[in-house]
């Protein structure tokens, strides 16, 4: 057997000397001098140079000799410094020169002047020449010289502001679908600037029985949501469209009664169609163990197919959107009375399915684009740099163009009508 290997263990001493000759002579030299293995003592430097938030990676003496600072000097930075990092935003002015020093001195020499990346400056350059031959309309060497972190953080606290319960993933795909780039972390370091606490989330074991209908409805989900408003217990029913993630129905009820399912599944079904099947829990508001429910006799009557979800996951699409509908309504609104809470359900149900991007509809689409099968022309739109807002939804009442009065025969008899409504007349 060979001989027993010692570690050695070197004071902080011993380490601050190391670091103080490597920044001179560089680490393989300082090695060699104090007789300490060189893997060690570039592994000091390395760690060196990371605290202290510069470029890490192998280089000169020379170079070592500007970076490296001794241990003495080292000041405390924690994890969460280190990498709390937002993406930089160059002005134009500031592209435009960096690329001129380029052009004079290379892209490296560039590089380390501006510290700015090579790949940025082959990108600005690529979309400066189709902007010459009219490939694309914005040109990244033209336009006012603004700040552009202020504006980009501005627009991202403008959309958190007009919606707190959104965290940073969805705020970011709010501004992407507005033609806005920018990234998760960006937002999420934006957020926490300004106050945003990220909720405590628990981890539960995933499952991968993964299904979605083919078409619209195809497939509801029913399912009751338990909240209080003034101590008074009061139940959400939120009815939602499988393929599309749409809400087709929903209201507020002072408890889960049938005829409250009932109620609200019939309007659903008025507004947009009968579905082939509905699935819910097995509450006594859904179904009857013994004997057939109400809502059950319901469905056998309208020759829709019932489906009991066994376990929570099984209805999982209803359980992650009952739980948001919690964190942006009721628990950043206090409600007067159930009337206002009312209102509130409905402006939320309106603004979830034409505003709201989805994170399972690639993050870009809202529920109603993929419900009234519009998806292909919204995602035309945001490639083109357009906002799809407003496309292929009904006009404003107010922007409607009616016929007030006019006159028309049907069946060979003479009809008038006055705003909308037939005006009788008397047969002499």
């Amino acid at each position: 057997m060979g001989e027993k290997r010692i570690l050695r263990r070197y004071s902080p001493e011993e380490k601050a000397a190391a670091l103080q000759l490597a920044s001179e002579v560089g680490a393989r030299a300082a090695s060699g001098t104090l007789g300490m293995p060189c893997k060690t003592v570039e592994r000091w430097v390395w760690e060196t140079r990371k605290a202290n938030g510069k470029a890490v990676g192998r280089s000169s003496p020379e170079r070592q000799a500007e970076t490296v600072v001794p241990v003495a000097q080292e000041t405390a930075v924690t994890p969460a410094a280190r990498h709390k990092v937002v993406a930089k935003v160059y002005t134009p002015s500031q592209r435009a020169e960096a690329l001129e020093y380029a052009d004079q001195h290379g892209p490296t020499a560039a590089a380390k002047e501006f510290g700015i990346s090579r790949f940025s400056l082959r990108e600005w350059r690529r979309k400066a020449a189709q902007h010459a031959k009219g490939e694309r309309k914005d040109n990244p060497l033209a336009g006012p010289d603004e700040n552009p972190a202020s504006v980009r953080e501005l627009r991202i606290l403008a959309e958190w502001r007009a919606h707190p319960g959104l965290g940073p993933t969805q705020v970011r795909n709010q501004l992407r679908r507005q033609g806005f780039k920018v990234s998760t972390h960006t937002v999420r370091c934006v957020l926490e600037d300004n106050g945003y606490v990220a909720p405590k989330s628990r981890r539960q074991e995933a499952h991968d029985n993964f299904y979605e209908a083919v078409r619209p409805n195809q497939l509801w989900h029913l399912d009751f949501l338990h909240r209080h408003v003034h101590k008074q217990p009061v139940y959400t029913l939120i009815i939602l469209d499988d393929y599309s993630r749409f809400i087709v129905g929903g209201a507020i009820w002072d408890g889960e009664r049938a005829a409250a399912v009932i109620e609200t599944f019939s309007a659903a079904i008025g507004r947009h169609g009968c579905p082939k099947m509905a699935m819910s829990d097995g509450g006594s508001a859904f179904y009857a163990w013994r004997g057939i429910s109400q809502f059950t006799g319901l469905l056998d009557e309208l020759e829709i197919d019932q489906l009991i979800a066994k376990e929570p996951q099984t209805n999982g699409k209803l359980e992650s959107l009952n739980a948001n509908l919690a964190k942006e309504l009721f628990n950043q609104e206090t409600f007067f009375d159930l009337g206002e809470a009312q209102r509130r359900l409905r402006a939320w149900i309106g603004f979830y399915n034409f505003r709201r991007t989805h994170t399972a509809l690639g993050g870009i689409l809202v529920p109603a684009d993929r419900y009234f099968g519009r998806a292909d022309e919204v995602l035309a739109q945001v490639e083109a740099g357009r906002a799809p807002d407003g496309l292929g939804e009904p006009i404003p009442v107010g922007e409607r163009q009616l016929d007030l009065f006019r006159i028309s025969s049907r069946n060979g008899q003479v009809e008038i009508h006055l705003m909308g409504r037939r005006i009788e007349i008397p047969i002499r």
